[in-house]
């Protein structure tokens, strides 16, 4: 071999070498926003819990947060968040493993299947105040559909805990120390309705068409759903998608939170606001399905201007089809009966809907209005699916709503990023 020969070779091994670290180790908070190609092997966002506000922090506790997954994969890597934080948080441990199988409510693992959870091979993490960060990817079989257990110990008071408010799935507390790596739960004496800290799982393996990521409010959050029984329409849509052939599958990533708006801060950041950290900084999104609205319509103070709306939506399908992502826009659900319902932010909402069917801003249009408005008095929830506050949806009415999106919308169909007119 010619000395030229040898050192082309040197130069393509120490090639190889950096690209399977850049796969293989950890990532940035910003984990790939970009779509991914429909059968390239990779990392498919699978989980998503929004981040909508901050609680007392828990020292001396594991948090045992239990997350149910869309897709499945050979590897896993988490998420963590302090975006909401005021000072740097502390992570004595993080541990994955799969919950009790036909458990739904216990804090126990399968057994073998505990891993520690490691950042750039550490197993303990400090986070900046306002950061997320990625795990380095963890080592584990995870069957599409699965719960997993995301525990994480937090052995100081590190200041307000960024969490998810409103999970409608009941997760663990273990106050008596570091019990992360437990595989039986008996420590875990406490339980949580909130996610804690964990706001992100991507999963590694098969070929998947990438992501799709719903961002909404309560209604998206799963609000008048079963408690762990994972019937929110975001994960109704997961069970239809998990039936495609893998080149057209997506994971499907729930950014709802409830109470949430449009175009003002309250509960959470604003959907303005959030979009990046939400949406587009998540791994392998291809669609987005944008369902806000009712909150700035019925809240206090009240957006009275249909205008304000459409703005809204611009910008939010703009900055999506720059980053190649598709946008499917939702119609805004009735809510007579409510006590926030009046004929003046009715004929608002009607507005909204009106341009969100026919502006031609976005890519696909879904819908849910006329899927679950009842035919005798439009402007009330079909009986069959109101769960009694003549605003949210039974796990009848979610069902309803995730059966209405049609698969074909999810991926491109034309040029990416280029909505029926110009955003």
């Amino acid at each position: 071999m010619t000395t030229k020969h040898r050192r082309l070779l040197a130069t393509l091994v120490a090639a190889l070498a950096i690209a399977l670290l850049g796969t293989a180790g950890a990532l940035p908070a910003r984990a790939d926003a970009g779509p991914a190609p429909a059968t390239r092997r990779g990392w498919t966002g699978t989980w998503e819990a929004a981040a909508s506000g901050t609680v007392p922090a828990l020292p001396g506790t594991s948090i045992r947060n239990v997350v149910h997954v869309s897709v499945g994969g050979r590897a896993a890597r988490v998420r963590i968040s302090n975006r909401l934080g005021t000072s740097p948080l502390e992570l004595g441990s993080v541990t994955v493993a799969l919950q009790e199988k036909g458990a739904p409510t216990s804090p126990n693992a399968v057994a073998g299947t505990m891993r520690a959870a490691t950042f750039r091979g550490a197993t303990s993490v400090t986070v900046p105040a306002g950061e997320d960060t990625v795990t380095d990817p963890v080592s584990l079989r995870v069957p599409d559909g699965a719960n997993l257990l995301i525990t994480v110990y937090t052995p100081v008071d590190t200041g307000p805990a960024t969490y998810h408010r409103s999970a409608l799935q009941t997760s663990f507390l273990a106050p008596s120390g570091n019990h992360a790596a437990d595989e039986d739960g008996s420590a875990y004496t406490g339980t949580t309705g909130s996610w804690y800290y964990v706001t992100g799982v991507d999963v590694l393996g098969p070929r998947t068409a990438g992501s799709v990521v719903a961002l909404g409010d309560s209604i998206t959050d799963g609000s008048g759903s079963t408690s762990s029984a994972n019937r929110r329409w975001p994960d109704r849509l997961a069970e239809r998608l998990r039936a495609l052939p893998p080149h057209r599958r997506l994971g499907v990533l729930n950014a709802g939170i409830a109470g949430n708006r449009l175009l003002l801060d309250g509960t959470g950041p604003s959907a303005l606001s959030r979009l990046d950290a939400d949406v587009l900084s998540r791994t392998g999104v291809r669609t987005m399905i944008l369902m806000e609205g009712i909150n700035d319509i019925k809240g206090n103070p009240n957006q009275t201007d249909p205008a304000a709306f459409e703005d809204a939506y611009r910008q939010i399908a703009r900055r999506a089809h720059v980053r190649g992502i598709r946008v499917i826009g939702a119609t805004i659900t009735p809510y007579g009966g409510n006590g926030g319902y009046t004929e003046a932010r009715e004929a608002v909402r009607q507005s909204v809907n009106a341009f969100i069917r026919t502006g031609g801003l976005f890519d696909a249009v879904v819908d849910f209005d006329a899927v679950v408005r009842d035919p005798a008095d439009p402007h009330r929830i079909l009986p069959a699916y109101d769960p009694g506050d003549h605003l949210h949806f039974n796990d009848a009415g979610l069902k309803a709503m995730a059966d209405a999106i049609d698969p074909n919308d999810l991926l491109f169909t034309g040029a990416r990023g280029a909505g029926r007119n110009a955003a």
